[in-house]
């Protein structure tokens, strides 16, 4: 008797087991009655980029459902209620966001989160997580830098280089006396930025220039600007715009610029020279006389008092 119990019991295990595997192999082909999913991995309700303040969920019914959505966090508490319980049909494109607000109205902490999907039968925590991060990344440079450069395309110091490392893969941004004048394709931790002197697409007239550099990381928060450099835009300078000089009598003058040579014209004379010291004989009459000096399609002038 006893063996005879023991043999019924193995065979209904086998049948058990049995029964579970085929119950297991038909979940398999089942198809899942939600596909086309697209969810935001992260964002921030701070960011700047209204676009990147919500986070999007959507997906598609394969047949008529009657569902609720929500989203919940890590502990699998419910923090916002997205989409009470209403009826679809099959094939409908279900299209929902998330503002970061639980339903008291209060803003979720930064943290991770998952959109859950409530079928009449099942339950789906859809695969694809949510990350809200409100943290601007931090973005460094040598500082302070006072670069010389000179927008005239003579390939002279025509541009300004520098390198930034930021906390995180961010885009970099340049600011030019508060303004964006760059932003880079790539989100990087490591790069360079290269300002060319042209603001509006034209060479910057001469004078300085406050730069300051930040970040915008994947979430849309962006750093706070932070001035670094004072880059000075020089074409041709003059030492001096007024010399004194008896009739006759021979002056110099520093010229400054990245141009090897420079033009230079005084009182119906001209000439070429090196940059650097340039020295002349004033006119023998008294007078007020102006000197020119051209590089790169740029002048300076400087008064002679010949007394």
């Amino acid at each position: 008797m006893a063996r005879v119990l023991s043999t019924a019991i193995v065979l209904a295990l086998l049948a058990a087991t049995a029964l579970a595997f085929a119950l297991t192999e038909r979940a398999k082909l089942e198809h899942s009655p939600i596909l086309g999913t697209n969810v935001t991995p992260v964002f921030s309700p701070d960011a700047r980029d209204a676009s990147k303040r919500v986070a999007g969920i959507s997906f598609r019914l394969r047949k008529a459902e009657r569902i609720e959505v929500w989203v919940e966090n890590g502990a699998g508490d419910r923090v916002r209620t997205l989409l009470r319980r209403r009826s679809y049909r099959a094939g409908s494109k279900i299209d929902l966001v998330w503002d970061g607000a639980s339903d008291n109205g209060i803003s979720a902490p930064d943290g991770t989160y998952r959109p859950v999907v409530r079928l009449p039968h099942r339950t789906f925590v859809l695969p694809s997580p949510i990350r809200i991060d409100t943290t601007p990344p931090k973005i460094a440079v040598r500082h302070p830098q006072y670069p010389i450069i000179s927008p005239d395309g003579d390939g002279h110091h025509d541009t300004f280089t520098f390198s930034y490392r930021i906390d995180e893969p961010a885009h970099a941004i340049l600011l030019l006396r508060g303004k964006q004048v760059l932003f880079t394709l790539r989100r990087k931790q490591t790069g360079e930025l290269v300002w060319n002197g042209k603001p509006n697409g034209r060479p910057a007239a001469p004078g300085r220039y406050v730069l300051s550099v930040s970040a915008q990381d994947t979430a849309g928060n962006v750093a706070k600007g932070f001035p670094f450099a004072i880059a000075q835009v020089r074409y041709v300078v003059l030492a001096r715009d007024r010399v004194v000089v008896r009739p006759g009598g021979r002056f110099a003058i520093r010229v400054s610029t990245d141009a090897p040579s420079v033009q230079w014209r005084l009182n119906g004379r001209s000439g070429v020279e090196r940059s650097g010291t340039l020295r002349f004989r004033a006119p023998r009459s008294a007078g007020v006389y102006h000197l020119f000096v051209y590089a790169a399609g740029h002048a300076a002038k400087c008064a002679v008092v010949v007394a």
